[in-house]
């Protein structure tokens, strides 16, 4: 047996990779020490260093003769590589952070994973290699293109299948920023902020806030040196609502007061900022400047969309039927969640199937309503539906909302819709916390 050397960290775009995180789900060691020789430079006989394993071992690994089955070599494995245990579907290693925080990856300076808890810091250990022959003008026009399918992607089936390659988006556009300059810098950055932004949504909607929030930042560095007004606005919604989220009602009224301040605006983007004000008043409990800001992003969010507008910001979804859910969900915080079934009744019932995900986030909501009503077979009933979406789509978002439903009808288990839906609740959790 060759003598054990410690462990260094693999590159992080290599962690990043979605080649990398397929194979780590299957188990396939083949595929993962093929992906370290040739992008972290390790040759077998390090590898075999690293995981304590003899160089022959590491070859049979290498051609298929041997596939890595005891979970004592898969643990020696992720530990000598620096494998997060969950990419490989083991528990936290000792060695990754356990101050529940989610650290981050590089990209230049930093990029997190896909995985929410998957994170360990890292330095970028090797300079990127480079296609001589990339042409920055196609690759930008071919992320451009795509974006739209990954929102609709995003919208109906979740964040966590979207993530990967919208992250490959991002590690794209910051390598070739490295040597642009003129027109194709700026597209860059222009595409690049919208990314990015994209990217924070995504991580809010998995619960990986501070992922989340370096996105968020990242895309208001590009905008604001794209000088991209609406961009810029946008992210100070997106900002707001992560405050929201929370619940820093001071900090979301104040960025959504500063999204609204920059002129020239479409009528949807002011419409966002304006009820995402509102709810940080709702937070505060003081209604009637939640409901005034209210009835300003509605009358916005009416006014025909425009064609023809210097923004490519997807804010189709900013309709009176989105505003009117979001005053629905503030009328629980305010107090009255009679108000607040009934308007979610209404307004759900219109709303586009292409809203999936958002849909369980909303019969969470509806939930959480009845149950504070005092009516938690109705509460049970509607928590149902929205299990059914996120047992596929496994957003953190319509989790949490969930929780707050099963922890409201707990008092009642004989009610028989309670039992259902908190034994399907419990299960479906636990998936998605294992």
């Amino acid at each position: 047996m060759p003598k054990f050397e410690p462990p260094q960290e693999l590159p992080a775009r290599l962690l990043a990779d979605a080649q990398m995180i397929e194979a780590c789900r299957q188990r396939d060691f083949a595929k993962i020490f093929q992906l370290v020789k040739a992008r972290a430079g390790m040759y077998p006989s390090l590898i075999a260093r690293r995981c304590d394993m003899s160089p022959s071992r590491v070859g049979e690994v290498l051609s298929g003769q041997r596939v890595v089955k005891d979970m004592t070599v898969i643990e020696r494995v992720a530990d000598g590589l620096r494998i997060p245990g969950r990419l490989l579907g083991l528990a936290r290693r000792e060695w990754e952070p356990s101050d529940g925080q989610q650290p981050l990856l590089p990209v230049s300076d930093v990029v997190p994973t896909w995985l929410p808890g998957d994170t360990t810091p890292d330095n970028l250990s090797a300079t990127p290699i480079t296609d001589d022959a990339t042409d920055p003008e196609f690759v930008l026009a071919l992320i451009e293109s795509q974006l739209p399918q990954h929102y609709k992607g995003a919208n109906f089936f979740g964040a966590r299948q979207t993530l990967p390659l919208v992250l490959h988006y991002a590690q794209s556009v910051a390598t070739l920023l490295e040597t642009a300059n003129g027109s194709t810098r700026k597209g860059l950055l222009r595409v690049g902020s919208r990314v990015a932004e994209f990217l924070g949504w995504l991580f809010q909607d998995i619960g990986d806030s501070r992922s989340a929030a370096y996105w968020s930042d990242r895309s208001m560095e590009w905008a604001q040196e794209a000088a991209d007004d609406h961009m810029q606005s946008y992210v100070l919604f997106r900002k707001s609502n992560q405050a929201t989220s929370r619940m820093s009602a001071e900090r979301a009224v104040g960025l959504a007061r500063a999204a609204q301040r920059i002129p020239g605006l479409t009528p949807r983007i002011t419409a966002l900022a304006a009820q995402q004000e509102a709810q940080g008043y709702a937070l505060m409990r003081n209604p009637r400047a939640a409901l005034a800001k209210f009835d300003e992003a509605h009358t916005l969010a009416s006014e025909p969309n425009l064609t023809g507008l210097a923004t490519a910001i997807d804010t189709s979804y900013c309709t009176p039927t989105y505003i009117e859910i979001q005053r629905a969900n503030c009328w629980i915080d305010l107090g009255e969640p009679m108000r607040a079934v009934s308007l979610f009744e209404k307004e759900l019932a219109t709303l586009p199937q292409a809203y999936r995900n958002d849909r369980s986030v909303y019969l969470a909501r509806l939930a959480r309503a009845y149950a504070r009503a005092d009516e938690p077979e109705r509460g049970a009933e509607a928590a149902t539906k929205a299990l059914a979406i996120v047992a596929q789509t496994g957003s953190a978002r319509t989790l949490a909302e969930l929780a707050a439903v099963a922890k409201a009808v707990a008092h009642r288990p004989d009610v028989p819709a309670v039992a259902t839906f908190t034994d399907h609740f419990d299960v479906i959790r636990d998936r998605f916390a294992s």
